[in-house]
């Protein structure tokens, strides 16, 4: 006799069904699972996003800033399921996200910290689930080339408006008017140095 067949859940089920170690989104009709990100991972998403909302709100001209930026938000766009690294909306567009628990508003800036098990994804169909939902600028960081590329949506694909790494200095759309520093996405001086060695005893 046969063993009965199983039957999952739908795939909003066991994406609510996920542990608290992993972070999963729908794509395309499918549940992709990755783990929680890895400490440079952190440190790159934490830094920028510190910098970009601090300054960016500050500098808007409006008694309230003129963005309002998320960590990891949940984004329900038609029937995908996203969650980028850090969102960011024009405040008129989002002006009371305490209302939501899950957002069905199209970000006006994303930005995607890249690692091993999402790198392929993230260039590819997230991408291009991205461009077709509607947002128009993406940035793709890297942290282990120490690499940043932006991306401005333009006739239905994605132009890229250039790449920078190391040491420099940015001011890309959407802030062309902040200077962000990448050497501090990296974590360099987070890194203790290592102690001088004792000297030996005369």
């Amino acid at each position: 006799m046969a063993a009965p067949a199983f039957v999952f859940p739908n795939l909003r089920q066991q994406l609510e069904d996920l542990p608290a170690h992993q972070v999963g989104e729908i794509l395309a009709g499918e549940l992709h699972v990755q783990p929680r990100p890895s400490g440079a991972h952190g440190v790159a998403s934490g830094e920028l996003f510190a910098d970009v909302m601090g300054r960016a709100r500050e500098g808007s001209g409006s008694p309230r800033g003129g963005w309002v930026f998320l960590m990891e938000p949940e984004l329900h766009l038609g029937d995908d399921i996203l969650v980028p690294d850090i969102a960011g909306w024009a405040r008129e567009r989002l002006p009371d996200p305490t209302a939501h628990i899950a957002f069905a508003i199209v970000p006006d800036w994303v930005c995607e910290v890249l690692s091993p098990s999402t790198h392929q994804r993230d260039r590819g169909l997230k991408a291009d689930l991205w461009l077709g939902h509607g947002l128009q600028h993406l940035w793709l960081v890297d942290p282990t080339a120490e690499l940043v590329e932006a991306f401005v949506a333009n006739e239905g694909r994605w132009s890229r408006l250039g790449a920078w790494g190391g040491d420099d200095v940015i001011a890309v759309e959407p802030f062309p008017t902040l200077d962000i520093a990448l050497s501090r996405l990296w974590g360099r001086e987070l890194v203790a140095d290592e102690p001088a060695p004792e000297e030996a005893p005369q």
